[in-house]
Formats: C-alpha cells, structure tokens, sequence
C-alpha cells in the first residue's frame, strides 16, 4: 500500500468512475484499475464493485475510503507545513457547517479568508453535527460548527453561542397568543421534527421527558428547508432556532415565539481534534468562524419576534 494508490482510490470512489477518474488524474484507465486491483491484492479484500453505472463501495471500500481521506489531509497538512513559511497561515483547510447555518455563514466565511488569508485555499462542507464530529475525528475536515455537541476525547470543543429555541409557526396563523410558549403547552402543537439523531431533537425528548410530557410529532424529516416548507405550507409546526429562519430566506412568513418554562436553547461549540496540533491557518480561520457566528442575524431575528 502506498499513498498514490489511495489517492487513486479515493478518486475513483468519489467520482464513482475509472474513467472519470483517470480523467481527472490525467493517467490512462487500465493503469489505474492495476493501481486499485494491486491496493486490493495488498489487503486481500474487494474495495470496490463494478455496476451499470460506474463503481460502488463495498464495506471494506467504505471503510478504507474514510482512512484514505483522513491519511491524505494529514500528508497534505504535513507538506503545507514544511513548505509555508514559519508562522504564516497557508495551505488548504476543510471547514464543516451544519445546514442551518452553510447559507449564513458559507459567503462571509469565504470572503474573510479572501480578505485577510491570501495564502489559505477553503473547502467547505455540510452535514449534521453527529457527522461532522465523526469527520473531525477521523481527519476528513479540521474544523466544524456543531449543534449540541456530546462531549468526547477525540474532540476539543469550544462554546460559542447558545441558540434560543422557538415555535415556528405560520405568519399568517390567527393563533398568537402572547410572545412566548410554555413547554408544557408544546403537546398541543402538532410538530414538524428532525429525526432522533439531530441536535434538536434530542434536546426537546430530553426536555420532555424531564417534565413528563410526550411530544405530539406528526412528521420527522433530516432537512430543516424541507420543515419549513411545510410548516408554510400548513401541516404543522416546528421548533428552531431564529437561525434556520433567516437561512431559509423568507424569516417574514413564519412566526417564531421562544420557548419559556424553562426556557430552551441549543449549544453551538467549534469543534477541533484533540490529537493534533492546531496550524497557523487553523488558528486563524477559527477565530474567524467565531466572530462570524457571533455576529450572525440570528441574534436580530430572534429581538425582532420576541417585539411581535
């Protein structure tokens, strides 16, 4: 095993294709697949299997996939490092956000760096804080924004902002009554919810279970654009933070009306690996994606509706 035989292979997995992939790495086909064929002789196991459409993964495959991508990153760290000049931010950093916050944050993060880190090359991903901490841990990304964090040794976490949770609700529901909901009155709504493995939803179980209540949830779906389509749409209500409104573009069409006795809110932490030394470029772009949550619209959204 070598590391041209996993940048191979992590190539033609990504694209899903030799041919695509020999494409992109500029070699021919049957020398690539003799690379792949060779990986697989040297771990005596099928990485990789042929279908109508190109090549899938197997097991085996995922799980080298998630290695090679991790063992790559940290060569490509290394050979930044030496060559970049003594303290000075350069090199390609992978930032992880979750999809409540990639349309908020994505644009000024990008901008940012432009502006004061001309050296540093950004690659930005999205995902759910469960897999984003996974990603972090095994080298795919260096940085990530995570919702509600479960502490664990291979992350060092750092608190940023506690999101207050609401109702959201239609803006043109007849039904508002006051400027807050008690959590015990959030068994009456039906309720829009993201599946049990987001940070949300764990916190309103937790929370409901502590106070004896059960959560009326009529619909659970992983996208929180899609909950807010339908929560516009009239097929229930959802809990958010003021965030995800303002990520969705149309804050004006819902309602939002914070969550009181007791009051709810969800954690934001900057995660980082705990097992490797923090670069220049790191500690940079860090301090930035801080200054930027913390000067997010979310905090404006969030006094507009509690005035309403």
């Amino acid at each position: 095993m070598n590391l041209k035989q996993l940048e191979y292979f992590v190539h033609v997995a990504e694209l899903g294709s030799f041919s695509r992939a020999a494409l992109i790495l500029n070699i021919a086909q049957p020398a690539l697949s003799r690379q792949v064929r060779l990986l697989e002789t040297d771990l005596r196991v099928t990485l990789l299997m042929r279908n109508g459409r190109g090549v899938v993964l197997t097991e085996a495959g995922k799980r080298l996939f998630d290695h090679s991508v991790g063992i790559l990153q940290l060569v490509s760290h290394v050979r930044e490092d030496i060559q970049a000049n003594r303290n000075e931010p350069a090199g390609r950093i992978v930032v992880g956000l979750p999809p409540s916050m990639g349309r908020l944050l994505t644009l000024p993060l990008v901008e940012g760096i432009r502006r004061t880190l001309p050296k540093a090359h950004l690659a930005v991903v999205e995902g759910l804080s469960n897999y984003l901490s996974e990603w972090i841990s095994t080298g795919r990304i260096d940085l990530g924004l995570l919702h509600n964090p479960e502490p664990q040794a291979a992350l060092d976490l750092t608190p940023v902002l506690d999101e207050p949770l609401g109702l959201v609700s239609p803006a043109d529901r007849s039904a508002r009554k006051g400027a807050t909901v008690a959590f015990a009155d959030l068994i009456r709504y039906p309720l829009i919810v993201p599946e049990r493995t987001h940070a949300i939803r764990k916190l309103l179980e937790t929370q409901a279970a502590l106070a004896g209540h059960k959560l009326n949830v009529v619909l659970e779906l992983s996208s929180v654009y899609s909950i807010l389509e339908l929560v516009g749409a009239g097929y229930g209500h959802a809990v958010l933070a003021p965030a995800a409104l303002e990520a969705f573009g149309q804050p004006e069409a819902f309602l939002w009306r914070p969550l009181v006795e007791p009051s709810v809110s969800s954690p934001m932490c900057l995660a980082i690996s705990a097992h490797k030394p923090a670069t220049p470029l790191g500690k940079q772009v860090f301090g930035l994606l801080r200054e930027l949550v913390l000067a997010g619209p979310g905090a404006a959204l969030a006094a507009h509706n509690k005035t309403r």
